[in-house]
């Protein structure tokens, strides 16, 4: 067995494959960026190497330097985690060459599956069953179109070299066609170098089923039976969870066997993951294999009690597998979330900024969290932007849906938006909790997932209106003389003359303004505070004690947790958070130059292509330009009919969220 490896990667990967190599007694080397000086991964290791800027390209995708660190700190194999160089053949034959072990597949695994072209004509000739497809050499876009327009739409458009949802465009209609086929093989050439693109028939209910494999170097592999993946959002999955719903022992094997069988063609060794449509008939088709680990391979280990990254590091150092196939049972039901920094509310859009409040639920043997973030730390625009995965168990699906709503119930996070609360609404839903899964399942149920959104506010405003009171009150105090406690001076209830005691709060919630009324009756343990917003008075009862508030609104009394940083709040409370800022008064210091008919960059990012040319005239809805951020292509739209009167970046060019992109007039009515 090694005495010390190299983890090359970052953030919850690098962490994850850290904590099995202390518990078998193996040293780690870290290598980080710039932008990761401070992180997590590093902190955990025994050793970091610095390997360059913050862009990946210029650090984790630099095999050279990272080769070199292995060299310098004496580590014997080097473990890929997933991303990055986990899928590069050139990278493990570097290895291989000088002398370091890959914790991976062979060369040979990685070359046969790392084009997806080739890899449907290996598996088609091994009998594996694939989606009708075109996955040919020619790639001219007139032969691709003319592939798709012989299965009938919709169709996928996929990057041959890609992967978690890169490079890969729905197709609904024949005119669709060609601006998908350009953005799709734009971002497979920014995220893999090579936009070699496939096409494939889109199978409108399938659900996303893999099945986990492994493999010595013995003749001997194994399956560790199945996940549903079939949540997803832009082709990236949300929630995955194993055994997969339904799945019938005859289903399970028959799955279990193609996907040893796709192994076998290509002489594997090591974690796999097969990736198979599973359509509502029953019949499955091969999609992928990738050779490498899986982000969410948690819920197998949790329903195995096995340790795949261990697993791993002993075939890497050729022993034989731990268990035969005879030996693997399943035991109770898993979950995985992924809790990203976006905002579920602006199309997912990711966000940047710093994890100012990290509270995570109490770990144990039911609940996991993999993360490689700590509270202070941020969530830049060079990587992706998940903050952590939240395993569970149970013994039951139903035991195990149950524990994953408390967690992520109790989950806080502050300094930036995230997809909490979405995931707590999705998994709450009863499709969800029915198991009526398919990839279309956030589209199709949108309306539950959201639908609450109202409710929350309503319920939550006037708890918001009660938080900026007694923090009004409680920063008077504090800056109250101390030299009697007794003074007039030093109450802070805002009492007045007239007896008419009244506060009026500005706030803005995902970018909507609210006007609340608050007037204050009594006084001491008796104060109450009645909230007028929107017509409707509230009254409530409250008190504020650190980041922690008691509050009695109508009788009902609940505890909630504040964290306010730079004006920025989030007010948390059983499975929902309410994320305002308050709006100060207008000092007249404000920049009076409008912005007006100015398009501004949604987030962090590159700008990767203007689609238009200054002085066009363009419809309502034409795409302007296209971003890209956190590995993801986003494209400006017209907001209306108007010109495009200028462009503010150039190709290439970072822009920072807010900055002016397109100076872009509107058409005047006729």
């Amino acid at each position: 067995m090694f005495t010390k490896i190299l983890i090359a990667n970052r953030g919850e990967i690098a962490c994850r494959v850290m904590r099995t190599a202390k518990k078998m007694g193996i040293r780690t080397v870290a290598v980080y960026s710039d932008a990761d000086r401070d992180s997590l991964h590093v902190a955990m290791a025994d050793e970091a190497v610095h390997i360059g800027a913050a862009p990946s390209r210029e650090s984790y995708l630099c095999g050279d330097k990272i080769l070199a660190a292995a060299k310098q700190t004496g580590a014997q194999a080097i473990h890929p985690g997933y991303g990055f160089l986990s899928e590069n053949a050139g990278f493990a034959r570097a290895c291989d060459e000088a002398g370091i072990v890959f914790i991976g597949p062979p060369i040979g695994a990685i070359e046969a599956m790392g084009s997806k072209s080739a890899a449907k004509t290996i598996m088609e000739k091994a009998g594996v069953p694939l989606v009708p497809g075109y996955h040919g050499d020619d790639q001219s876009p007139a032969i691709i179109k003319q592939h798709a327009d012989a299965m009938g739409y919709p169709v996928l458009l996929k990057a041959a070299a890609g992967g978690g949802g890169k490079g890969m465009r729905q197709v609904w209609s024949e005119k669709e066609f060609s601006a998908a086929l350009d953005a799709a093989k734009r971002e497979a050439m920014n995220a893999f170098g090579d936009d070699t693109m496939l096409v494939e028939k889109y199978l409108t209910q399938p659900r996303h089923v893999e099945i986990q494999v492994f493999c010595d170097n013995h003749e001997r592999g194994v399956y560790l039976f199945e996940r549903d993946c079939s949540v997803q959002r832009r082709h990236q999955k949300v929630v995955e969870e194993a055994p997969a719903p339904g799945m019938d022992p005859a289903l399970r094997a028959a799955m279990g066997e193609a996907a040893l069988k796709a192994a076998q063609a290509i002489n594997y060794a090591g974690a796999g993951t097969v990736e198979f449509l599973l359509d509502i008939d029953g019949s499955f088709y091969f999609m992928e294999m990738n050779t490498r680990l899986q982000v969410e391979h948690p819920v197998t280990e949790m329903i195995t009690h096995q340790d795949l990254v261990e697993w791993q590091l002993r075939v890497a150092a050729n022993e034989p597998l731990p268990l035969t196939q005879e030996q693997l049972q399943i035991d109770g039901h898993s979950f995985e979330a992924r809790i990203y920094a976006e905002d579920p509310d602006n199309d997912f859009l990711p966000v940047t900024g710093t994890l100012s409040y990290l509270d995570a639920p109490d770990e144990g043997d039911y609940v996991r969290v993999e993360t490689g973030v700590r509270q202070g730390d941020e969530v830049s625009v060079y990587y992706d932007p998940m903050i952590a995965k939240l395993v569970v168990w149970g013994r039951d699906r139903d035991s195990a849906l149950r524990r994953l709503q408390k967690a992520l119930s109790e989950y806080r996070i502050g300094g930036m938006t995230t997809n909490l609360g979405f995931l707590y609404n999705l998994v709450s839903t009863e499709p969800f909790r029915a198991a009526e899964l398919d990839t279309g399942f956030i589209e199709k149920h949108q309306s539950l997932i959201f639908q609450n959104s109202g409710d929350h506010l309503e319920r939550f405003i006037p708890l918001a209106a009660l938080y900026l009171a007694l923090k009004q009150a409680q920063d008077a105090q504090a800056l109250a003389p101390a030299t009697d406690q007794h003074s007039p001076w030093n109450v802070a209830d805002h009492w007045r003359t007239d007896g008419s005691r009244k506060h009026r709060f500005a706030i803005n919630v995902h970018g909507e303004a609210h006007a609340l009324l608050v007037e204050q009756t009594g006084s001491g343990a008796a104060t109450r505070y009645k909230v007028t917003h929107a017509g409707k008075t509230t009254t409530l009862q409250g008190s504020l004690c650190g980041n922690q508030m008691v509050a009695d609104m109508d009788g009902h009394r609940q505890k909630l947790q504040v964290n306010e940083d730079n004006n920025h709040i989030s007010l948390y409370c059983f499975n929902h958070v309410l994320d305002f800022s308050r709006t100060l008064p207008d000092t007249g210091e404000a920049d009076d130059q409008s912005l007006a008919g100015g398009l501004t960059a949604p987030m962090n990012g590159t700008l990767v292509a203007q689609l238009v040319s200054e002085g066009t005239e363009v419809e309502a809805g034409t795409p302007l330009l296209v971003m890209e951020a956190m590995k993801m292509e986003h494209t400006i739209k017209a907001p209306a009919k108007g010109t495009v009167k200028q462009f503010y970046f150039a190709d290439g060019e970072l822009v920072d969220g807010g900055a002016l992109l397109v100076d872009f007039e509107v058409a005047r009515a006729n």
